[in-house]
């Protein structure tokens, strides 16, 4: 992928981090960033405020954007940056601009979230509608872990998931955790139904195993542990993902519905997890692809 990383901001911390969290990923792969500030007139088209607010919202965007360039320069010289200051509702911007990029990263939560809100609407309205991977960065900063954790379930999207965190961890020279969580059905707590874990997990397990066997194989040089744990994927995933630098999951995984674009896994995982998450999803095939 040559096109560059995408990262909208709007000023705030979650913003910030996502614009620190974008320059080290672009320098680590060698792209141009792409800086993106959405100017929604919208709420602002009444008739008692004229151009003049128009121009403060101009003006706001270009001292938001200068600031978000000026931080990278300093902590990243060498990653060329390019300032965009666009009109328009923030998640449909960025869904246009994924187009040509190589990933969209963006805040958890902008200024106008609720305090207790983890994610906010344009996340919830960019990540799995795109074709290319979305990053969701919380504010705060973490000492690094060295670790990517992926989660896996043998769906197109969780293939999708792996590649893009072997990638990550290839870049960043770090471990790789693949986790698989699996449950007993609920008909196995019947007393005349008898199962033997330790065999159930066994299987799983090497299951897990086949399932990373040819990225193994593309990335000798990545350390990779499988796990598979029995434990509801969501919990599975957001305890794993307090001891990694980067979550990845899939858009939506074996159980989704057709025609969900973010299944219930990924969109809890978003809400609850605390380290920045990755949604892949597998790219629909072009026109030319038909």
């Amino acid at each position: 992928m040559t096109g560059p990383v995408i990262v909208g901001t709007d000023g705030s911390r979650a913003a910030a981090a996502a614009v620190e969290w974008a320059a080290g990923d672009a320098a680590r792969r060698g792209l141009p960033l792409r800086v993106v500030h959405a100017v929604d007139r919208l709420p602002y088209e009444i008739a008692r405020y004229p151009i003049p607010v128009e121009d403060q919202l101009d003006r706001a965007g270009r001292r938001i954007l200068e600031e978000a360039e000026q931080a990278v320069r300093e902590t990243h010289p060498a990653v060329r940056v390019t300032p965009a200051l666009i009109e328009g509702d923030p998640s449909r911007v960025l869904r246009q601009e994924a187009a040509n990029a190589a990933e969209i990263v963006i805040g958890s939560r902008g200024h106008g979230g609720f305090a207790g809100m983890l994610l906010g609407s344009v996340g919830m309205h960019v990540a799995g509608q795109v074709d290319v991977p979305v990053v969701v960065v919380r504010p705060g900063v973490s000492a690094p872990h060295g670790l990517v954790v992926v989660g896996v379930d043998g769906s197109a999207e969780a293939g999708a998931a792996l590649t893009y965190a072997y990638e990550q961890a290839r870049l960043r020279e770090c471990r790789l955790l693949a986790l698989y969580a699996w449950q007993l059905p609920v008909h196995s707590f019947a007393p005349e139904i008898a199962y033997d874990l330790d065999e159930v997990r066994t299987a799983q397990e090497d299951y897990v195993a086949d399932a990373l066997r040819t990225h193994r194989e593309r990335n000798p040089g990545v350390p990779a542990e499988t796990r598979a744990v029995c434990a509801h994927p969501v919990t599975a995933l957001v305890e794993a993902g307090q001891k990694a630098d980067l979550l990845v999951v899939g858009s939506r995984g074996r159980g989704a519905v057709g025609a969900a674009v973010l299944g219930s896994v990924s969109r809890a995982v978003l809400h609850h997890a605390h380290c920045p998450v990755a949604v892949v999803r597998v790219p629909r095939p072009s026109a030319e692809d038909a």
